[in-house]
């Protein structure tokens, strides 16, 4: 099989969780442990981070690769979903896993997966497992794609675990309250390894707290051990809050040797040391063009209130969701005075955009519909003048579209 082909084999093998929503959750890791067995257990043949949390548990984890490859570790890092291209998802001191690669795995493991039912996040985190054990890495950064317990990331044994901003997403599948979200987040807390919480709030310290009793693991609030502020390449005001985990997180990794100058210098060079896509991206000057992934409340009424701290005459919204958002959550952090094109990501769960201009209506959000989010683009384009903005958002998968 080509590289084109092995991939539409995988996205139409079986359900995708990025593509078709709850059908495709898998809920349980037994699939994920036999497939490890098969491989001959990759995940135990390199030191890791694992990272989990509702919002900034990506842009944390690149920042830790980042300033882990300052510090001259061979590095990898698991993040999930991608914007333009599948092999973002898995790299090693910022390259990409190469076509090759991923092809032979495949073809390798076709029989298996087929057999077994591997679901595609399942496949993808042995990949990833596979090809850092076999690139001997020094340390991986492995990102959480769903929740934290049960998910297929969870079978490693990290050196340190990270847990960044909690707050309401995927409620369908990990609970309604913000507690219930925050214990199957600490899922990924493991006995006598310690844990960092990133942002202390109150409905979740009481969880985090007592799951780490029951691990016997150290539990340390960054707030309360991280003092000094540092600066990061990465635009967005919000990334105060996600870099006091990352310097406590390295702080703790007593087998490498983290200097102050490899945090100050990685955290600097982001985007150039790992390739990090979507987070506050200016696309474009003239008119400057915005693109940011934030697409649950906590990440949008942080990204919005920066937004609206931009000088801008006119201020003009592309705007794509996906079916299962609250939107009565979402919709009213929008601002009134824009110009909203409303669009459906291309994807089976994306949200119709008239029944989305529908509701935003009921908000006092105005604007057009459009038949793609290319169409949203363009027409954006054609609107704005120099001096305004448009602002990309709602989804990764609007994001993805545009970059």
């Amino acid at each position: 099989m080509t590289y084109n082909d092995t991939l539409d084999w995988m996205f139409a093998q079986l359900p995708m969780y990025q593509q078709k929503g709850a059908s495709a959750y898998n809920g349980k890791l037994q699939g994920i442990q036999a497939f490890a067995t098969h491989l001959r257990e990759p995940h135990l043949n390199f030191k890791s981070i694992h990272v989990a949390g509702t919002n900034g548990k990506g842009s944390s984890s690149h920042m830790l690769a980042s300033i882990l490859q300052e510090a001259g570790y061979k590095t990898g890092l698991y993040t999930s979903p991608h914007l333009k291209d599948f092999r973002e998802r898995i790299k090693i001191d910022g390259q990409m896993i190469s076509e090759e690669d991923v092809v032979q795995f495949i073809s390798d493991n076709k029989a298996y997966i087929t057999k077994n039912r591997i679901s595609f996040f399942e496949m993808t985190v042995a990949l990833a497992f596979d090809f850092f054990s076999k690139e001997n890495v020094d340390i991986a950064i492995v990102e959480v794609g769903l929740g934290g317990r049960l998910d297929s990331t969870n079978i490693i044994f990290p050196e340190v675990a990270l847990i960044t901003n909690i707050g309401m997403d995927h409620a369908d599948l990990l609970g309604d309250s913000v507690e219930k979200i925050a214990y199957e987040k600490a899922g990924i807390i493991k006995p006598y390894t310690p844990v960092v919480v990133s942002e202390k709030q109150t409905e979740t310290t009481e969880v985090f707290t007592a799951v780490a009793g029951r691990q016997q693991a150290k539990l340390i609030f960054a707030e309360e051990m991280v003092k000094k502020v540092y600066s990061t390449s990465l635009l967005g005001s919000y990334q105060e809050r996600n870099i006091k985990g990352v310097a406590a997180t390295v702080q703790l990794l007593g087998q490498f040797k983290v200097e102050e100058a490899h945090i100050i210098a990685g955290l600097k060079k982001v985007e150039e040391n790992t390739g990090l896509l979507g987070r506050w991206q200016i696309i474009k000057s003239h008119p400057k063009i915005i693109a940011d992934t934030a697409h649950n409340s906590e990440g949008l009424s942080l990204v919005l209130d920066q937004l609206l701290k931009e000088e801008y005459q006119d201020l003009y919204i592309i705007l794509g969701m996906v079916k299962e958002k609250n939107l009565d959550q979402i919709l009213p952090l929008f601002p009134e005075k824009a110009h909203y094109l409303f669009c459906k990501p291309d994807i089976p769960r994306g949200l119709d955009a008239h029944l989305l201009e529908a509701k935003a209506k009921e908000y006092g959000l105005k604007g057009n519909v459009c038949g793609s989010v290319g169409e949203a683009l363009e027409l954006a384009k054609k609107r704005a003048k120099n001096n305004d903005i448009i602002f990309v958002g709602g989804s990764n998968f609007t994001v993805a579209e545009v970059l």
